[in-house]
């Protein structure tokens, strides 16, 4: 059976913005492996459309930032939208049966499944789909924007913390 995580960066203030703050290399290497140990990704819209830059080779890329493309680019991901008319290669688009797609790919599939999107984590929290939580708080403070939590923030159990490189402390929680 599969696990969903919801993982995502924050700043001390609870807030995801990728222009404000970005991994630095320790962290990054830690995405890549992560990416390549996945058995693919949920994406709601937004985030998808911001992820799709690693769709295309740039050649400015270094190698870490090859290898966490190819990294994406290889696992199957999942695109829960209803405005979206279709989805870049390797990606399925579920616009319909949200709930029932899912449940069907966590119970199909073996391994850990990234969810991405503070919108749709807080969508599949509320039907209990998110089965950890993964924050990456990063020592910055952006004074507002996106909230990392899209409602009600679920009640939530902290079961490890580390240290992840670039000062920045990666907190698990799962459901309580």
């Amino acid at each position: 059976m599969a696990k969903f995580v919801f993982g995502m960066n924050q700043s001390l203030d609870g807030y995801v913005d990728h222009m404000a703050f970005a991994p630095g290399p320790t962290l990054f290497r830690h995405f890549i492996e992560q990416a390549q140990g996945q058995v693919g990704s949920i994406y709601g819209r937004r985030l998808y459309e911001v992820m799709r830059y690693w769709d295309e080779a740039h050649p400015e890329w270094d190698a870490a930032e090859r290898d966490f493309a190819a990294a994406w680019r290889a696992q199957p991901k999942w695109v829960v939208s209803r405005s979206l008319r279709s989805v870049g290669p390797n990606a399925t688009l579920v616009a319909e049966n949200v709930e029932a797609t899912l449940h069907r790919l966590k119970i199909e599939l073996d391994g850990e499944i990234q969810v991405g999107g503070p919108d749709l984590a807080h969508s599949l929290g509320q039907i209990g789909l998110i089965d950890a939580y993964r924050l990456y708080l990063h020592p910055v403070v952006v004074g507002g924007g996106k909230p990392l939590f899209a409602g009600p923030r679920p009640r939530l159990r902290l079961v490890a913390n580390e240290a992840v490189g670039d000062g920045v402390i990666r907190l698990t929680y799962v459901p309580a």
